[in-house]
């Protein structure tokens, strides 16, 4: 993990973090319970599955562990209703949010004869129409906490838009949801700049080693890096001034922006140079 700089701090702040029972939105809520804070760990999972392992229960007890407060919810995003009794209980419970990080996706890296409607509803639910709910019912607690000088944020999981065939040929329903999410980005912080709230998006450059990445067939999990790169990445951006606003920040060049150059410590495999790239990254 890189070092922390004495002068920020994620203390005393309340994260709404989605899909945080795993992965980087686990990895996320760990580095800031590190520092003191307050989780809202959002997530479907109550029961352990071999497939995927962790639950809401799980993280809490993980993010307790690293020094934070943890409140677990479960929570499907595409279901209005328990998104905003969520943000209801995250406020009774730590008096408001100050940060929600938009992590929960879906994903199918299918064409389009092998993506149903099923799927392409599921993604779209879940990364673009899930991205703008939690926001939208996250939103009044962001002003209140910018009106309180508290430094609020919105962090979404997401790529740079680039409108490129390559980046939508072999997955367009996968690349239309996931853009989705990045133009909550764009929208919302030309939105909400007028409030003081800071709005960016975060992608990795790399593929990250996460459980999900592991069910994707023929993906060798040796060539990708840890979710700590992405937690620390994303640890800098939520500790700067919210006047930040509308950047898609790439993770190793957040790092390098901070002094942070040897990465090796976010190898799976320790030396390894030549890594699975990710999607949409020019």
């Amino acid at each position: 993990m890189s070092e922390a700089s004495p002068t920020r701090s994620l203390q005393g702040k309340t994260l709404f973090i989605t899909g945080a029972s795993r992965g980087i939105g686990l990895a996320i809520a760990k580095r800031a319970a590190a520092d003191g804070a307050n989780i809202v760990i959002v997530a479907k999972t109550t029961e352990q599955s071999p497939k995927l392992p962790g639950t809401i229960y799980s993280a809490a007890q993980e993010v307790e562990a690293a020094g934070g407060q943890a409140l677990a919810l479960a929570v499907d995003i595409r279901d209005d209703a328990a998104v905003f009794a969520a943000v209801a209980q995250a406020v009774q419970a730590f008096g408001g949010i100050d940060i929600l990080v938009n992590n929960a996706s879906a994903i199918s890296l299918t064409n389009t004869e092998a993506t149903p409607m099923k799927r392409f509803d599921l993604m779209h639910g879940v990364n673009a129409r899930g991205t703008y709910l939690c926001t939208m019912a996250c939103l009044a607690e962001l002003k209140k906490s910018a009106a309180a000088g508290r430094n609020p944020q919105v962090l979404t999981l997401s790529p740079p838009l680039s409108m490129q065939t390559h980046w939508f040929q072999s997955h367009t329903a996968y690349s239309m949801a996931k853009y989705g999410m990045s133009m909550c980005t764009l929208g919302h912080a030309g939105e909400f700049k007028k409030h003081g709230i800071g709005v960016n998006s975060l992608w990795p450059r790399t593929a990250i080693a996460t459980a999900a990445m592991q069910m994707i067939p023929g993906v060798n999990v040796g060539l990708c890096r840890k979710p700590d790169i992405m937690s620390d990445a994303a640890w800098w951006v939520l500790t700067q001034d919210s006047a930040n606003t509308g950047n898609f920040y790439i993770d190793d060049s957040v790092l390098a922006a901070h002094g942070v150059i040897d990465l090796d410590q976010y190898a799976v495999t320790p030396g390894t140079k030549q890594f699975i790239p990710d999607l949409f990254v020019d």
